[in-house]
C-alpha cells in the first residue's frame, strides 16, 4: 500500500527540478511585468534610437521566444497568432523573416493590452504543459535558457526607456521615488596578482548542470601575466578630472575610431551628464551627480581613453574573471532596486563592486573560446554570430538580476555603445 501511495505522489507532484524551473519561470515573468508597470501604453511604444526597442516589444519578444522555441517544439502546436512571428522574431534567420529592428517603434498593433493578454495566454499554456510533463529534457533546457534570455531583456527594458525619457524635453522619471544615497570618498588601491596559468570560462551547459551561455564555454587554461587591478571602479569625480584636464580634446588619448566618433558626435562628457557639470539623468529623472559613485554610460572608447590618461589600461577578461572567481555575487544589482550605480561607504582592503553597479569594459574582443560550440539548431544564432566588432564587458550592473550573472558571464557591445550601465576598472602591468 505504501508503494502505491508513493507512486501516486510521484505522478501528482512534479519532480523537484521541474518545480524549481516552474518557480523560476513564474518569478522571471512576474519581474518583467513589474518593471513595465510604471509605464503607460504611450511610454511602452517609445523607440528613441535604432539600438533600443520599445518596452512593449521586449514584453512581446520574450513571450514569443517561449512560444516559438518551447511550446513550438511540438509540431502540432497552434500559435496564439501566427502573424506575430514576423513582428517579434528578433534576429533568428533560421525561423523566418522579421521586422526591421530600427522600426520596432512603428508597431502600434498589437496594443499593449493585447501583448499583456498574449503573455498571460502563453504563460498558461506553458505552465499547463510543464505540469503535465509534455516537455522532453531538451525542451526543458530551452525553457531554462529562455528565463535567462528574458532577464537580459529586463535590463534592456530599463536602459532603453531611460534613453527614451532622456530624449524627452521635460526629462520625465521612470520612478521618481528611487533613492540614490550619496557615497563617501574611498581611496583606490591596487591589488596585485602574480603571473599564473588560470582556468577561464564555464563547463558546457547543460551537461554541467549549471546554466551558462554557450559563449562562456568551454573552460580552458589561459596564461595571465603579472598585473594589478584597481580595488573599485572609476568614480564620477575621477572622470570629472579627466574632462577638466582636456580628456575629450586630446587625440593622443583615443583609439582612432574613438577619436572619429568624438569629433563626429561632439562628445564632451559621458552620456546623461548635464552640461551644467553637476547633474546626470537617471531613471528617477535629473539628479545631482554623486562624485563617489562609479562613472557610467561610458563607451569602450571613453573607458580606454580614461585608462590611458590615468597611466593605466583596461583589464583583459581573463584577468577580470580570475579576480572575480572567488567573489560572492552580491552588490548593487537589480534586486537592490536602486537602478543607479552607488558609491560605497566603507574603505576596506580587497576588490569591491565586481558585481553590480556598472558593467566593466575589458580590453578583450568578443571572440570564441578554443573549442567553442554554439547551441544546436536555431538557438545557435543566439551568441556566436555576433563575434565580430564587439568588446567584452564583465560583472553586471544595477539593472542586472542577481541570479542571472556569474564570474564567467560575457556581455558584449560595440565599442561606441553608451546607453548601457557601463563603466571601467583600471588595470596595470607588473614586472
Amino acid at each position: 500500500m505504501r508503494v502505491n501511495d508513493s507512486a501516486t505522489a510521484d505522478i501528482r507532484e512534479p519532480p523537484p527540478a521541474k518545480q524549481a524551473l516552474a518557480t523560476r519561470y513564474q518569478t522571471v515573468r512576474a519581474c518583467s511585468l513589474a518593471l513595465a508597470a510604471p509605464l503607460s501604453a504611450e511610454d511602452a511604444m517609445l523607440q528613441s534610437m535604432p539600438d533600443a526597442s520599445p518596452a512593449k516589444w521586449h514584453l512581446a519578444h520574450t513571450t514569443w521566444f517561449f512560444e516559438r522555441f518551447v511550446l513550438g517544439a511540438d509540431p502540432a502546436y497552434d500559435a496564439v497568432e501566427p502573424r506575430w512571428d514576423l513582428l517579434f522574431n528578433s534576429y533568428y534567420n533560421s525561423v523566418g523573416p522579421f521586422h526591421v529592428r530600427a522600426q520596432r517603434g512603428l508597431l502600434s498593433r498589437p496594443t499593449l493590452a493585447q501583448v499583456l493578454e498574449y503573455r498571460a495566454e502563453v504563460d498558461a499554456r506553458l505552465l499547463e504543459s510543464l505540469d503535465a510533463g509534455r516537455f522532453d529534457d531538451a525542451t526543458l533546457q530551452v525553457l531554462e535558457l529562455g528565463t535567462h534570455h528574458e532577464q537580459q531583456h529586463q535590463e534592456l527594458l530599463l536602459t532603453d526607456i531611460k534613453h527614451a525619457f532622456w530624449c524627452h524635453p521635460l526629462g520625465p522619471a521612470y520612478r521618481s521615488e528611487l533613492v540614490h544615497a550619496p557615497g563617501e570618498s574611498r581611496l583606490m588601491h591596487w591589488i596585485g596578482s602574480e603571473e599564473s596559468v588560470v582556468e577561464q570560462g564555464a563547463a558546457p551547459w547543460p551537461a554541467s548542470g549549471r546554466f551558462a551561455y554557450d559563449n562562456e564555454s568551454p573552460r580552458h587554461r589561459v596564461l595571465v601575466p603579472a598585473h594589478a587591478l584597481a580595488s573599485r571602479p572609476v568614480s564620477n569625480a575621477e572622470f570629472t578630472d579627466f574632462i577638466a584636464e582636456g580628456g575629450y580634446e586630446d587625440p593622443a588619448l583615443w583609439l582612432s575610431d574613438g577619436w572619429d566618433r568624438v569629433q563626429a558626435e561632439g562628445w564632451q562628457r559621458p552620456l546623461y551628464w548635464h552640461e551644467d557639470g553637476a547633474r546626470e539623468f537617471t531613471l528617477a529623472g535629473w539628479r545631482e551627480r554623486d562624485p563617489h559613485a562609479p562613472a557610467c554610460h561610458l563607451s569602450l572608447y571613453e573607458a580606454d581613453a580614461f585608462a590611458r590618461w590615468a597611466g593605466a589600461r583596461l583589464p583583459t577578461e581573463a584577468e577580470w574573471e580570475h579576480a572575480a572567481g572567488g567573489q560572492a555575487i552580491e552588490g548593487n544589482l537589480l534586486d537592490a532596486q536602486a537602478l543607479h550605480p552607488q558609491g560605497r561607504a566603507r574603505d576596506e582592503a580587497g576588490l569591491h563592486q565586481l558585481f553590480g553597479d556598472v558593467w566593466e569594459w575589458t580590453a578583450s574582443a568578443y571572440t570564441a573560446y578554443p573549442g567553442f560550440q554554439p547551441l544546436p539548431g536555431s538557438l545557435g544564432e543566439y551568441n556566436g554570430k555576433f563575434m565580430s566588432g564587439q568588446v567584452i564587458l564583465r560583472g553586471g550592473s544595477c539593472a542586472t538580476p542577481a541570479n542571472h550573472v556569474r564570474a564567467s558571464y560575457r556581455n558584449f557591445f560595440p565599442p561606441h555603445a553608451r546607453w548601457q550601465f557601463s563603466g571601467l576598472r583600471l588595470a596595470k602591468d607588473l614586472p
